[in-house]
């Protein structure tokens, strides 16, 4: 089995404020119901996931981030069984579901957020750059689309699987590395 340890609950995801609040909105998607438990969202405002027009300003980061609905179809991206994709696909996994699909989305989750994640190494590349933990916003949005938010404990595993010093482990002396960065 391949390892999917996504960092965010559906419900969170929703919360934290993603797909500009469209993503089962009829203009979002397939004109099909969902098979999925709104039960997941109980206590959401359903303008945070109905919303009739995507709304950037809905979104955590407050940007524009992925594709339209017509792109992820041209790249084949969905499975008839969730015609929403990756989001419904998670939010059936986290019910309890099973799938035929699941490796390959877990696959595809891996390839971008997971430990070695394109699009999760970039932004700890691009924080340990500029200093900035606000890097990229659009990126940022990506990886909170794929269940992951940006923390220090996973940027300190970076840094240090990338021979990286993180600012906070330079030692006092000569800006050796601190003995807590070889442990």
């Amino acid at each position: 089995m391949l390892e999917f340890k996504p960092r965010l609950t559906p419900y969170e995801m929703i919360e934290a404020g993603v797909f500009g609040g469209a993503y089962f909105s009829p203009n979002a998607g397939p004109v099909v119901k969902s098979e999925i438990d709104f039960k997941l969202f109980e206590g959401l405002d359903k303008n945070l996931y109905e919303k009739d027009k995507y709304s950037p300003k809905l979104n955590k980061f407050k940007t524009r981030s992925g594709l339209n609905f017509e792109q992820w179809t041209g790249y084949n991206w969905f499975h008839k069984d969730d015609p929403y994709g990756w989001f419904e696909w998670y939010c059936k996994y986290y019910s309890g579901r099973r799938h035929e699909d699941d490796d390959r989305q877990i696959k595809r989750w891996q390839d971008i957020s997971g430990p070695n994640g394109r699009w999760r190494k970039r932004i700890y590349g691009m924080i340990h750059e500029t200093g900035n933990w606000n890097s990229s916003p659009r990126i940022q949005q990506t990886l909170l689309h794929w269940s992951y938010m940006v923390n220090e404990l996973d940027y300190t595993f970076w840094c240090k699987q990338n021979n990286k010093v993180a600012p906070e482990e330079w030692c006092e002396y000569g800006g050796l590395p601190s003995p807590s960065f070889y442990e």
